[in-house]
């Protein structure tokens, strides 16, 4: 029942996404505890009842404005109208209010298909928590396409240059792409038939439960250590992977 607000923010080719930030009821939220959130892919704050208000939408942008400093940028901040959206004299931002367009749409549609893959019967777990499901908002955010950020730009006309250079979006180094995981991941082929329900080692293969236990071991391991927000992408990806095997 708990309700959560959402920031987002994209540059006009949809090649670059900030982080997103969630604005939540509860201050000190249980599942978040021992949770490195520095280095989380997200980041959360309480609000009021009525979600996102001006003093925590006018934190966010101070900090916007400190990475664009710091990064030597620029930028035209473009936003829909909302009362908790003053406006602020900011160094390297400027801000507008003429976009209210499909990308947030975009996101729920994602986050709704994450939410519904999740499988208490195989997981182990009930409900998903609030550290579960800003998991998947991370997670949803990054299925939305540049193409359709591009597209809702420009159907509030603002066009990208066209002369700029997108940031190409592939697999992390030594993660395995698709094409790899069919080539090398049947050791059948390597080694010689194996017994049914035994990997390559003659051991008994894991249940779809206990990997989903491991995987969720693996998060908890990441959330308490992690040293970047990059590594829950590759972890993301793992976990992907591991639901289009158990899915078949």
């Amino acid at each position: 029942g708990e309700r959560l607000t959402l920031l987002l923010c994209a540059n006009a080719s949809g090649s670059e996404k900030v982080p997103l930030r969630a604005v939540g009821d509860s201050p000190r939220p249980r599942c978040l505890r021992g949770v490195n959130l520095e280095q989380m892919p997200w980041s959360y704050r309480a609000g009021s009842p009525a979600g996102l208000t001006a003093p925590l939408f006018a934190e966010w942008l101070r900090e916007f404005n400190e990475a664009m400093r710091r990064q030597g940028k620029s930028v035209l901040l473009l936003l829909a109208k909302h009362e908790a959206h003053p406006y602020l004299q900011l160094s390297n931002v400027r801000m507008v209010f003429p976009l209210d367009r499909g990308i947030a749409g975009d996101l729920k549609g994602h986050y709704r298909r994450r939410l519904l893959r999740w499988l208490p019967a195989e997981r182990g777990a009930g409900q998903p928590s609030l550290l579960d499901v800003l998991h998947m908002l991370a997670q949803a955010w990054g299925d939305v396409s540049p193409g359709l950020i591009a597209s809702c730009f420009r159907a509030a006309g603002f066009t990208p240059d066209p002369g700029a250079e997108a940031v190409s979006l592939t697999s992390a180094p030594g993660l395995l792409g698709r094409e790899q995981l069919q080539r090398d991941g049947d050791p059948a082929e390597a080694d010689g038939e194996m017994a049914e329900g035994e990997d390559a080692g003659g051991l008994p293969c894991p249940s779809e439960r206990e990997v989903w236990r491991s995987l969720a071991t693996l998060r908890r391991y990441l959330e308490c250590q992690a040293t970047s927000p990059d590594l829950f992408q590759a972890f993301y990806e793992l976990e992907d992977a591991v639901h289009m095997v158990s899915a078949g």
